[in-house]
């Protein structure tokens, strides 16, 4: 069997949607193919590799003798993958402890009338940003939500897409009898969202993409007990409300939990963009500050932003000065008595850097504008000085001093780093929405490349700054 059929064997592979993910072997090459794009039959259950004696396995480029280690290592690639997108999907980390148990929030969802709540149906659900896949869903309530029988402003009809587990990046509990008892939440939540294959916010997964259409904050105000919250912040549920609110669709906070910084200097929220989590194969450093790698970013996140249970440790927020929340805390040192979160770390590292950047659609961009602007950007414009193709940021240490690229030191002082990390660019015509920089301060392409040509004085002609455009996009 061929190296290709023997991955394949393991992830049914949808004609739609292809990747390709090179994992280099003594002998030759493996090339495990998986559906980052997600459907029903990609969720099938991977299937042990046949067992025998070792048998020569040709592939179209080369010949591949998988024994002993080689086929080790080969079994390894399919269930690391395989666990990797699971956790992505669908792991809460036991996070339903905070988001249900402690905050109420499934109560929010169902709806109660002792607590006054109405309830979330599906419409408004739809409305601040949360996605629901298709292919989780039974062909023949497809057919009834499009014919439009089924009622998308009853809450019920939310609680019966968690039964589903449909709603992309969000878990329901249920009691034996079906009432939902608590929710968490998964890293699909904001670094996932669906191709609108079906209607608005309703397709298939799109796995690593930025859900810039989400508004956390106004979801997280929806909890009927945000008093845990407003004790760690030393302030009150109202000022809360109020914070969460300012944060507005594809933005969330990620600091401040650990500096209580909430507003900026000039009164504008504290809050960045949701980062895609794709095409980060090869990236040193994640996150608009380089905080730390990917594993180091999935832990601090999964521990103490999702409230999952797990182990997060870094010194360097132990300074009171600086991270004054976080030194109060002792959330710089998080302990979880259960931890779900550290043996699910190698594999889910292992997935997200198998998410490749998605090309452009076609037509989307001037292919003679592109090739324009691509000698520009590694001349000129001197792009490429630290977007360095064709990974489009620095091999080596990827960050820089705020000075260097011409804007203010709020974010990057909430780092460690006290700098910003070069982004980079591949599908970069994906998160467009929300703006650009890590804040979303420069509304479009054009005003980025306005940014950098005053500050870099590069003279620029408005003929090349939209060629150069036409490259970013095609990226």
């Amino acid at each position: 069997m061929n190296p290709v059929a023997l991955v394949q064997e393991n992830f049914v592979i949808p004609k739609n949607i292809r990747k390709i993910v090179g994992a280099s072997l003594a002998l030759g090459a493996v090339l495990c193919l998986v559906d980052c794009g997600g459907s029903r039959s990609s969720r099938q259950t991977a299937q042990p590799m046949s067992g025998g004696s070792p048998a020569t396995r040709t592939s179209s480029t080369a010949q591949a003798r998988f024994t002993g280690f080689d086929e080790v290592i080969a079994n390894h690639t399919v269930r690391m993958m395989k666990e990797g997108r699971d956790t992505f999907r669908h792991d809460t980390f036991g996070s339903e402890a905070f988001w249900g148990d402690t905050l109420g929030l499934h109560e929010a969802i169902e709806g109660s009338e002792s607590k006054h709540l109405g309830g979330v149906s599906p419409k408004t659900a739809l409305s601040v940003g949360l996605k629901v896949d298709a292919d989780a869903l039974p062909g023949e309530l497809l057919v009834r939500i499009k014919s439009g029988l089924v009622n998308m402003d009853d809450p019920a009809t939310t609680v019966a897409l968690l039964k589903a587990r449909a709603v992309v990046g969000v878990a329901g509990f249920f009691e034996e009898k079906g009432r939902l008892k608590s929710v968490g939440i998964t890293c699909a939540l904001c670094h996932s969202t669906v191709d609108d294959s079906f209607s608005a916010g309703i397709g298939r997964r799109l796995d690593g993409w930025a859900n810039r259409d989400l508004n956390v904050g106004k979801i997280v105000s929806l909890a009927p007990n945000l008093d845990p919250i407003a004790a760690m912040l030393q302030t009150d549920v109202d000022k809360v409300k109020k914070v969460l609110e300012s944060w507005g669709p594809g933005k969330y906070d990620a600091e401040l939990d650990k500096d209580g910084k909430a507003v900026r200097p000039d009164g504008k929220s504290g809050a960045t963009l949701l980062p895609p989590a794709f095409g980060l194969a090869g990236v040193n450093l994640h996150t608009y500050t380089g905080f730390g790698s990917v594993p180091y970013w999935n832990a601090y996140v999964a521990t103490t932003q999702m409230h999952g249970k797990g182990v997060y440790r870094d010194e360097r927020l132990k300074d009171a000065g600086r991270f004054p929340v976080a030194a109060r805390t002792g959330s710089w040192n998080t302990r979880g008595d259960d931890d779900r979160v550290t043996p699910k770390l190698a594999a889910l590292h292992f997935y997200q850097l198998s998410i490749p950047a998605p090309q452009p659609p076609a037509g989307s961009f001037e292919p003679a504008a592109f090739a324009r602007g691509q000698i520009l950007f590694e001349g000129k414009a001197t792009c490429s000085t630290c977007h360095v193709p064709p990974l489009y940021t620095e091999p080596g240490s990827n960050l820089h001093a705020p000075a260097e690229i011409g804007i203010d030191d709020f974010q990057a002082e909430r780092s460690p780093t006290k700098a910003y990390r070069t982004t980079p660019l591949r599908g970069l015509w994906s998160h467009q929405r929300g703006g650009f920089y890590h804040d979303g301060r420069f509304p479009t392409l054009a005003e980025v490349l306005e940014h950098y040509d005053r500050h870099l004085k590069l003279n620029l002609t408005d003929a090349e700054k939209k060629d150069l455009i036409q490259f970013l996009l095609g990226l």
